[in-house]
């Protein structure tokens, strides 16, 4: 008889809510079983909480690709600073939209 071993982790516990949707939002949910609703809700309430707490990724992300490039800014126009902020808010979009998909 094979016996168990048992290996102690130090995992994260994660705590639990409950989320009270729509019927319909629900329906258009279970749709898409491929999706990880938890992650989902997960990175919107830390993306809010950073927005709330002033720590904006976008922010970040901005500071970063004027840096890369080189660009001072104070130097920059209005027209200018707002097409970096579009390049950082496609940045973050495009690293917030995608959720992996349970296999």
């Amino acid at each position: 008889m094979k016996s168990l071993k048992y290996v102690k982790t130090h995992a994260t516990r994660m705590a639990n809510i409950t989320l009270s949707v729509p019927g319909d939002l629900h329906r258009r949910m279970k749709k898409h079983r491929e999706v990880r609703w938890s992650e989902v809700v997960r990175r919107a309430i830390a993306e809010y909480l950073e927005n709330l707490e002033g720590r904006s990724r976008t922010a970040g992300q901005l500071l970063s690709i004027l840096d890369k490039e080189g660009v001072d800014l104070s130097s920059l126009s209005v027209e200018q600073a707002e097409l970096y902020y579009k390049k950082a808010r496609a940045l973050e979009w495009q690293r917030t939209s995608t959720t992996p998909a349970t296999s």
